[in-house]
């Protein structure tokens, strides 16, 4: 791990981390355009970055601000660094920080969540992020051993509604009930809605979309224009 643990959550508490993603067949899908722009958003001030696949994550290998890895793989319902040999390659590629599915519904290699976090950890030194979709998710994480916990599926895994913007009471609920750090990620499209999930309780604040996807940010100007037509 290149940063030890304390000064990770240090460096993140009230900062942006910007997650830099491209989906197969669009014209940024390619680990240079990702780490180029990663490397933009610390420019503008980013305390964090968030990276998908193996690939990306190794491009951004010197970045100097904290980097939370995924590996988004497989078709079943739960994709984000779905088995434990998933989370020790994204380690092994130099992520601080293992964001895997955080719910609890099965793994496509039949362990436990808390059974993955802990063979993780007999072989790498780095956080683990839950990304979860509930409070049930998020209690249930940190019993397993999550450091970090991320409303990330909330609307997407069945037991919350899709909001329009963060899940802002999730994020409440979550600070309520757990000890754990929160990072709010989620329909955070613009600058109030990041200082909202701070104030409801997130340590730190997670956007992809609303920064670095930009046929969804075209898309959004695109349709404002065309319903004042």
């Amino acid at each position: 791990m290149r940063h030890p643990a304390d000064e990770i959550l240090r460096r993140l508490e009230g900062g942006l981390i910007v997650s830099c993603q491209a989906y197969p067949g669009e014209p940024m899908r390619d680990p240079r355009t990702m780490a180029q722009i990663a490397r933009a958003a610390v420019d503008g001030g980013a305390a964090g970055i968030r990276l998908q696949g193996i690939a990306d994550i190794r491009a951004a290998a010197d970045l100097d601000v904290p980097v939370v890895g995924l590996w988004k793989d497989g078709d079943d319902d739960v994709f984000i660094t779905p088995t434990l040999a998933h989370a020790r390659a994204v380690a092994d590629a130099g992520a601080d920080i293992v964001a895997i599915d955080g719910t609890r519904r099965p793994r496509p290699d039949g362990r436990s969540l808390a059974e993955t976090i802990a063979r993780l950890r007999e072989t790498h030194d780095v956080l683990v992020m839950a990304d979860c979709g509930s409070l049930d998710d998020a209690i249930a994480a940190e019993a397993a051993g999550a450091d970090i916990l991320g409303t990330t599926l909330s609307g997407y895994s069945g037991e919350r509604p899709r909001t329009p913007g963060p899940d802002l009471e999730l994020v409440a609920d979550i600070r309520a009930r757990c000890g754990a750090p929160i990072v709010a990620e989620g329909r955070i499209h613009a600058p109030g809605d990041a200082a909202a999930a701070r104030r409801a309780g997130a340590l730190a604040v997670c956007v992809g979309t609303a920064i670095t996807h930009p046929s969804t940010i075209t898309s959004w100007f695109v349709a404002a224009l065309q319903s004042d037509a």
